[in-house]
């Protein structure tokens, strides 16, 4: 269970917007519509379930007092295409792979994003205390979708028409943890701005993950979110990019990203808790711009900024990109002096809109 003491307040969050899935839902193929308006179903009853168990308080589960904080504690459940959760455990810690390839991915991708977070930031699992890593695979039949419910990740198979296996991206595992990472630290709201901010830092991480564990520096990354994802059939590449919001899909069935590079294109909606899956690509193209013009790799510089905006413990719950912004400029400014650094971080805000000063 989650702690819902000292004002965390755990969110539900899914690597797929409603927006693609609404659309979906509505085609005249009845197998695509089916998937998609069963997948909304579900997510539409686990969001409320999250809501319900943080407002009646679900007790502590602490990591085991003898875990070591420098190794992962991983467990991977398969839901064998049922919704209970966790499902049977079929691989824990240190345990020989699997036949499937499945769970092996989701085991690498968590062992993955903890080595990220412990060699980079030396943060010990998602909360800092060397938090249980928990998640499920096989969740529901054609679920097109993957989540953090405050606990746990979850990943369904996808439809096998438009979505593949939700494992295969390792930055969406690094992208729902990392909604983890966010709950224990700024704790952002998911609505608007700060929600928005909550999807980009979700994306930014998810990103470094595996640019991290390829290797890859600023120039030689893709800079997508959810690359592998899309089926075939699917004219996209991914379901967002963080170099070229708005260009990672264009298609008859998915329709076009709408995803915004500046504030000019700021989308005002009611849908998606006021389009935090939309407009996260505004921060997502900043942190992109700071990132590639100090080159390298970009866990190193702009990455450390980011982290130390989410968890300096200056960070608002409701934190507007504006007041994000600012904060990325001190930090930028307190880590590296006034340096390439700042001006990079200065430069990529200007470029898309959101006021330093």
């Amino acid at each position: 269970m989650t702690k819902t003491d000292g004002g965390f307040e755990p969110i539900f969050c899914t690597i797929v917007p409603p927006h693609i899935l609404d659309r979906l839902s509505q085609r005249e193929d009845p197998g695509l519509a089916s998937a998609a308006r069963k997948t909304l179903e579900r997510d539409a009853y686990e969001r409320t379930h999250r809501r319900l168990t943080t407002v009646i308080g679900s007790p502590s589960v602490l990591p085991p007092a003898a875990a070591p904080t420098d190794q992962p504690q991983r467990t991977i459940y398969d839901a064998r295409h049922s919704t209970e959760l966790p499902g049977e455990k079929v691989r824990a810690e240190g345990g020989a792979p699997s036949r499937d390839a499945t769970v092996n991915r989701a085991y690498a991708g968590l062992g993955a994003t903890f080595e990220f977070y412990l060699k980079v930031h030396g943060r010990s699992s998602i909360d800092g205390d060397n938090w249980p890593l928990d998640a499920t695979v096989h969740y529901d039949q054609d679920y097109n979708n993957a989540f953090w419910n405050g606990e746990q990740m979850v990943f369904g198979d996808g439809d096998g028409e438009i979505f593949l296996d939700f494992t295969i991206p390792i930055e969406v595992i690094g992208h729902e943890l990392t909604h983890g990472v966010t709950q224990y630290t700024a704790n952002l709201s998911y609505f608007g701005q700060p929600g928005a901010l909550n999807e980009s830092l979700s994306d930014v991480f998810g990103s470094l993950i595996k640019q991290y564990t390829l290797g890859q520096t600023a120039a030689e990354a893709d800079w997508l979110i959810g690359a592998g994802l899309l089926s075939p059939i699917v004219t996209g590449k991914a379901l967002r990019s963080m170099k070229e919001p708005g260009t990672a899909y264009d298609d008859d069935v998915l329709g076009r990203d709408p995803q915004p590079a500046t504030m000019d294109d700021y989308v005002h909606t009611g849908q998606d808790n006021g389009g935090v899956h939309i407009n996260s690509g505004i921060p997502n193209h900043a942190f992109y711009l700071a990132a590639t013009t100090l080159g390298g790799y970009a866990w190193e510089k702009a990455g450390q900024v980011w982290y130390d905006v989410l968890t300096g413990g200056e960070l608002k719950k409701d934190a507007s990109f504006v007041d994000f912004a600012k904060l990325t400029v001190e930090a930028a400014e307190a880590r590296f002096n006034e340096g390439e650094e700042l001006k990079a971080v200065l430069k990529a805000w200007e470029q898309v809109g959101v006021r330093t000063s």
